[in-house]
């Protein structure tokens, strides 16, 4: 399925009445998909999703009332009320909740592992680009609702984002030079108690000019879920944030090591104060954090001191493991509505603005540059 771009503008309420009305088809399929999986991941009815989620409205508007007015404009412009398109945007809450729930018992239901990412960054006083980019892995039917956002923004820096239909954000840069991209993480501390989602602080941190304001954004108020937010400027700074659920107490940032940063869905840093279940939950993300150190190693020696967008557009097609591979592909051993794989895969040159964008497994779909003007 081609990828739709959408392009919107104005206030918070009109980008995403906007939003919700270029990409209503698709906003209403992710509604439709996520009633289904939240029946089979989390055991919740629709109702049940909807006032799980309306306890999230209250952070989120605390914090950005504004992007509350983004989703009531995309639930408008999508003709569904507020709160499905809340429930989507808090969907890795209700998701990794239920996994973190379940991690005692064997045999539970686990969503795919999400993400492989990377930022290179050159050494200070040297010039190159700064370059950043992903895996985005996750469930089969994301692949028919994702979209291309590129927002121009009254109240902020212009951004573009890869993200499903109706969610606030994903991977993206923006006009300021910052870049992001995200891997999903949990703990046992997911247990889905109200504070800003991880979907939002995406968003909010997308709203960033610096890696720093980035820093101070995701400690702003207590977060709900656990994830790694991996971030890199156009001016050579970088810096992966791990986040548990919590304040700024939870926060463990990682350095780039001889300019690259490499991050995939387990903590790297060595003392972090809930229990990491990646092991059990995604146990896939430590060989593809194992090929991506590999490249790196093989990339630099022994001529060249940095890798490439070229180095990493054939890493991300690595199958290595296969189908658990950094270009994942579905395991037929898998429940059907457990299968995942390699949804979309962005790179980004963020000094020069631009982003490419393969809208599917890296192997077999080529990335493609984006139009956008940032």
């Amino acid at each position: 399925m081609t990828t739709q771009h959408v392009r919107v503008e104005g206030t918070s309420y009109q980008r995403g009445q906007q939003y919700g009305s270029q990409a209503a088809a698709r906003v209403r399929q992710s509604v439709q998909a996520y009633r289904q999986a939240f029946a089979h991941f989390a055991g919740w009815d629709w109702d049940t999703v909807r006032r799980e989620a309306a306890r999230f409205e209250a952070p989120i508007g605390k914090f950005r009332p504004a992007y509350l007015e983004e989703m009531r404009g995309i639930a408008d412009g999508a003709d569904l009320d507020l709160t499905d398109v809340l429930a989507i945007n808090v969907r890795t809450e209700v998701m990794y909740s239920a996994k973190a729930r379940q991690a005692p018992r064997s045999g539970t239901q686990r969503p795919p592992a999400e993400c492989s990412a990377f930022a290179c960054v050159p050494a200070p006083g040297l010039e190159g680009p700064t370059i950043i980019g992903q895996n985005w892995d996750w469930l089969l039917h994301s692949a028919e609702t994702v979209v291309v956002l590129e927002a121009r923004q009254d109240d902020g820096p212009d951004f573009v984002t890869v993200v499903e239909a109706g969610l606030l954000a994903k991977t993206g840069m923006n006009a300021a030079g910052l870049g992001l991209v995200t891997n999903a993480l949990v703990t046992d501390a997911d247990v889905g108690e109200p504070g800003l989602p991880y979907h939002v602080l995406l968003r909010a941190v997308l709203d960033c000019a610096t890696v720093t304001e980035a820093l101070r954004v995701l400690q702003a108020a207590p977060r709900s879920s656990s994830a790694n937010y991996l971030i890199a400027h156009a001016s050579g700074a970088a810096l992966d944030i791990e986040a548990a659920p919590g304040d700024f107490t939870r926060l463990y940032p990682l350095y780039p090591q001889d300019g690259v940063l490499l991050h995939t869905n387990h903590f790297l840093a060595r003392h972090i104060d809930p229990v990491d279940l990646s092991l059990w939950a995604m146990p896939n993300s430590f060989v593809r954090l194992q090929r991506l150190r590999a490249a790196e190693a093989a990339a630099k020696a022994p001529a060249k001191t940095a890798m490439t967008l070229d180095d990493f557009r054939a890493l991300l097609a690595d199958h290595a493991d296969y189908p658990n591979s950094i270009c994942a592909h579905p395991d037929p051993a898998d429940h059907p509505r457990e299968q995942g794989a390699t949804i979309a895969s962005v790179l980004m040159d963020l000094t020069a603005r631009r982003m490419w964008l393969a809208a599917g497994q890296p192997c077999q779909v080529p990335h493609e540059p984006l139009d956008v003007i940032l």
